[in-house]
This record gives C-alpha cells, sequence and structure tokens, in this order.
C-alpha cells in the first residue's frame, strides 16, 4: 500500500515511461525546464506590467 501522494506520482512517473527510470528522469527534466521557461515568461510579463508608462501623478 502507497501511503505518501508523492511516492504515488513516482510510481506512475515511472510506469508511463515503461519502468526505464532513466527515461522518466529524462522526462522530468524536461517537464522542469519548460516550467522554467514559462515562470521566466510570467516574470517578464509582470515586469512589463508594472513599468512605469510615463504618466506621473504629483
Amino acid at each position: 500500500m502507497i501511503s505518501d501522494p508523492s511516492d504515488a506520482a513516482i510510481d506512475q512517473i515511472v510506469a508511463s515511461c515503461n519502468g526505464d527510470l532513466r527515461g522518466a528522469l529524462k522526462a522530468l527534466l524536461l517537464v522542469n525546464e519548460h516550467l522554467e521557461a514559462e515562470l521566466q515568461q510570467f516574470y517578464a510579463a509582470a515586469a512589463q506590467d508594472s513599468a512605469p508608462r510615463g504618466k506621473f501623478l504629483h
């Protein structure tokens, strides 16, 4: 019996790669790279939204 949700997730990931641990790790690294790239895009968009646009109240 699997008690930890992360253990179940790990088992599911490895199973989706037909038991290939290297394949599972490679897939997770690729997903992580994609998520990091998305996060950088969000940071860039947030920085543009918060930048002053030339209209100041004095």
